[in-house]
């Protein structure tokens, strides 16, 4: 463990806001009771049956000191290598280190010392607990906008998560990037975060406590999108929204009108510009998904039913993890059109969960995205 703790970047110089979100998230909040908004805390949708068994084996302090704003889960773990980015006080690390199970692993990197305490002290707990013979979970100290420096190898995840962390930071594209540097070919980023309706002011981006409350350093979505194509991800495949309250009058009178929306996306490390729409069946057998598998808000896969993909979704399901969960029609060569007209193109995360918050609790998508999947050519 002496060797994890010295592992902060050495060439990275911390920024007067990566000390400020450290004293915040290490001294000014000691539980999940202590924010002043919703934005770090707000799940984007109903946990899972298999989740929730997953996180009611993580230790209470771990799950007392989370912080995330969303579920960093996606589908097809087992046996995954798999890098929490932020990750706190450990509880993600410790959920997902039983979906991966004890072949998979998982890495945690967070920059705040005394969470990474927490999340270390509990090792062995959870080891025992989920009857491991050896530690499929480690965490390491570093800057999420320097992950190489921080010792993890490039090319070498599967997938990885991000629960309301990448706001924290004052370079977003540094943290894309090096999240693309170390994942493997095929791999994906999945991560949920906030998002403003619009570019912040200077006195929004400069409050301490709306940063530390994960709303100072939220992107503007559309920036998003311009982020991730500028380092070599597909296009950010929005899954689901949730509007993010703010309680506090003080805080609401600095916020002025901007909204603020807790979004899930997926983005994967794929080729790209080749790929023609085609005719896809997801086969089922999933775990959680077996029967139907939400991609994204456009997307939702029935077990042994044909549609018709965009090419990108297209060349992100033969080249990814999924590759083997579908049956292609000419895989990588065109596809007939079937009657349904593929889905695409870049949704509003504010205007799918004002939707979503019309249709009440349990939604998952709807509106602009559609909430029937586009099956065809059984």
């Amino acid at each position: 463990m002496a060797e994890e703790k010295s592992a902060c970047a050495k060439g990275f110089h911390e920024t007067a806001i990566h000390v400020d979100v450290k004293e915040y998230y290490g001294n000014v909040l000691k539980k999940s009771s202590d924010l002043n908004t919703n934005a770090c805390v707000t799940p984007a949708k109903p946990y899972p049956a298999f989740i929730r068994q997953a996180l009611k084996k993580v230790h209470p302090e771990v799950s007392a000191r989370y912080y995330g704003c969303g579920l960093v889960v996606p589908e097809s773990l087992e046996g995954c290598r798999i890098l929490d980015l932020g990750s706190g006080s450990g509880r993600d690390c410790y959920m997902l280190s039983q979906l991966v199970g004890e072949k998979g692993h998982v890495t945690g990197i967070d920059m705040t010392e005394d969470q990474l305490e927490v999340a270390r002290q509990h090792v062995n707990y959870h080891m025992k607990e989920f009857g491991y013979k050896k530690p499929n979970v480690n965490f390491v100290q570093g800057f999420i906008e320097t992950l190489t420096e921080a010792g993890l190898e490039k090319n070498s995840f599967d997938i990885i998560i991000s629960n309301c962390v990448v706001n924290l930071s004052p370079d977003k594209k540094q943290v894309l990037a090096e999240a693309y540097g170390v994942l493997k070919d095929g791999g994906e980023l999945y991560f949920s975060d906030v998002y403003s309706s619009a570019r912040l002011t200077e006195e929004i981006k400069n409050h301490k406590v709306l940063w530390g409350e994960c709303l100072g350093g939220a992107l503007w979505w559309k920036d998003l999108v311009h982020l991730a194509e500028e380092v070599g991800f597909t296009t950010p495949r929005l899954v689901t929204a949730t509007i993010i309250t703010v309680d506090n009058k003080e805080l609401q009178d600095v916020l002025g009108d901007f909204k603020f929306v807790s979004a899930t996306y997926r983005l994967f490390k794929v080729p790209k510009g080749n790929t023609k729409p085609c005719r896809v069946m997801y086969n089922g057998g999933i775990t959680g998904v077996e029967d139907s598998f939400q991609f994204d808000c456009h997307y939702t896969f029935k077990a042994n039913e044909a549609m018709e993909v965009d090419g990108e979704v297209a060349a992100i399901l033969t080249h990814s993890r999924f590759s083997e969960d579908f049956t292609f029609q000419q895989p990588g060569g065109p596809c007939e059109p079937c009657g349904v007209k593929p889905k695409a193109g870049v949704v509003d995360p504010i205007e799918l969960a004002l939707q979503l918050e019309k249709q009440g609790p349990g939604s998952t998508t709807g509106g602009c995205c559609s909430t029937q999947s586009a099956s065809c050519c059984k």
